[in-house]
């Protein structure tokens, strides 16, 4: 299998992750009325998601051969 193809299954996983983390009944765990820091659960949760698939994202598009 060619880098190219294997780095397209790994952007089209992430996505399928991403509208995972980011679908209703997940969110809904994280709809507390607890805080972090001052910072509502549900806001940490969403922001923590979001960089680690940005992080993940950015592995996968600029790692070397």
């Amino acid at each position: 299998m060619q880098e190219h193809e294997r780095r397209g299954q790994r952007l089209i996983a992430l996505f399928i992750l991403g509208c995972v983390l980011f679908n209703y009944p997940v969110l809904s765990l994280f709809n507390v009325a607890t805080e972090v820091f001052g910072v509502p659960v549900l806001y940490v949760y969403i922001f923590t998601a979001w960089a680690l698939l940005v992080g993940l994202m950015a592995l996968v598009v600029e790692t070397r051969r």
